[in-house]
C-alpha cells in the first residue's frame, strides 16, 4: 500500500487511544486498528445523512464484510489522538472497496482496504448495488451536499416533519403526540432535511412571536445522526427566513440537554429554567442583524 496524506480524504473520525488498548509492548493492539476502521465506517455512514439500519431496510438490502487489509507502518499509545480517514474507492457490480488511512498528526501509521459485498440479509447472496446509493457514495467524495433543506409551509411538509417528530418526541422522549404538534404549525414556517434516499432526517419551524420577534419550535433530528451538523443547518435555515422578513430577533424554549448547542449557534439564556412536558427547559433569545445596504456607486 502507498503512503497516503489526510488531504486525500473527505472523511476523517478523531479519537483517542484509551488504556484497554494498549498490549504488554505498550503500543495499541494490531486488532484494536480494525476496531477503529469499523468505528469511523459507522460515523462515514452518519456523513452520508443514512441513517443505517432504515437506509438499509429501504435498499432493500446489507453490507458484510469480505476481506479486510491492514498494513502497518507505526504504532500508536495511549493517549495519542488519532485520525481515522476512510474513502469509497470502487463500487463493483456488488462489492464496495474502502480505503482507509490512520494519521498521528502528519504521520501515516496504518493503512486498511476494506471489502463489503452488498446481499439479501435473508440468504445472504450477493446483489448488485443499488444505483441510488451508487450515486449517494461518488456524490459524497465529490463534496456534494448529502442533504436538501426545504422551506415551506405545513401543507407540503407536514407529512415528513411528522415522520421525525415522532421519532424524536414520541418514541424516543416519550412525549405525548397532542404536544408534538399543535394548531401553531398551520402558520408557521418549517425547514425539514432529506437524506439523498428521500428520508426525512431533521426539521424545526418558525413562527411569529411578536412583531419583529420569531420563535423557532419543534426542533427535531433523527437520532442515529446527531452530531452531523443537521440540527445547525435547518435552524440557520430558519434564521434566514426570520431575517429576510425583517425579524430582529429570534427566540426559543430550549431543553436543558440542548442549551449548549443553541449556544453555539449564538443563542443565550433569558430567565429561569422550567418544566414542560416533563422535561426541563430554558427561554434562549439572539439578536439578528440585517447586512448594511451597499453604497451606490451613482
Amino acid at each position: 500500500m502507498t503512503m497516503l496524506r489526510r488531504k486525500d480524504f473527505r472523511f476523517v473520525h478523531r479519537l483517542r487511544v484509551r488504556w484497554a488498548e494498549v498490549d504488554m509492548q505498550k503500543i495499541v493492539f494490531n486488532a484494536h486498528y480494525l476496531m477503529y476502521f469499523d468505528t469511523a465506517i459507522a460515523d462515514y455512514w452518519r456523513a452520508l445523512a443514512l441513517p443505517y439500519e432504515s437506509a438499509m431496510a429501504q435498499l432493500e438490502g446489507d453490507l458484510y464484510v469480505r476481506k479486510a487489509t491492514v498494513d502497518y507502518l507505526g504504532s500508536a499509545r495511549v493517549d495519542d489522538q488519532l485520525d481515522v480517514a476512510i474513502r469509497c474507492q470502487h463500487i463493483g457490480r456488488s462489492s464496495i472497496l474502502f480505503s482507509g488511512a490512520i494519521f498521528r498528526a502528519d504521520a501515516h501509521l496504518i493503512s486498511c482496504e476494506l471489502v463489503y459485498v452488498f446481499a439479501d440479509p435473508r440468504t445472504q447472496k450477493s446483489r448488485p448495488v443499488p444505483e441510488v446509493l451508487r450515486a449517494i457514495l461518488a456524490g459524497y467524495e465529490a463534496r456534494e451536499p448529502m442533504v436538501r433543506i426545504e422551506v415551506g409551509p405545513w401543507a407540503i411538509l407536514r407529512e415528513g416533519a411528522s415522520q421525525v417528530r415522532a421519532e424524536v418526541f414520541e418514541q424516543e422522549q416519550g412525549i405525548a403526540a397532542e404536544m408534538a404538534s399543535d394548531e401553531a404549525d398551520l402558520g408557521a414556517v418549517h425547514a425539514l432535511a432529506r437524506n439523498r434516499l428521500g428520508q426525512p432526517v431533521a426539521t424545526a419551524r418558525l413562527l411569529q412571536h411578536a412583531p419583529g420577534v420569531g420563535r423557532v419550535g419543534r426542533l427535531a433530528v433523527n437520532r442515529v445522526l446527531r452530531g452531523s451538523h443537521l440540527g445547525r443547518d435547518v435552524l440557520r435555515a430558519l434564521l434566514e427566513v426570520a431575517a429576510m422578513r425583517g425579524d430582529h430577533e429570534v427566540c426559543l424554549l430550549a431543553q436543558r440537554r440542548a442549551e449548549e448547542f443553541y449556544v453555539l449557534q449564538g443563542f443565550q439564556p433569558r430567565g429561569e429554567p422550567f418544566e414542560e412536558a416533563g422535561i426541563s427547559h430554558i427561554e434562549m433569545a439572539m439578536p439578528l442583524f440585517k447586512a448594511a445596504a451597499p453604497e451606490s456607486s451613482d
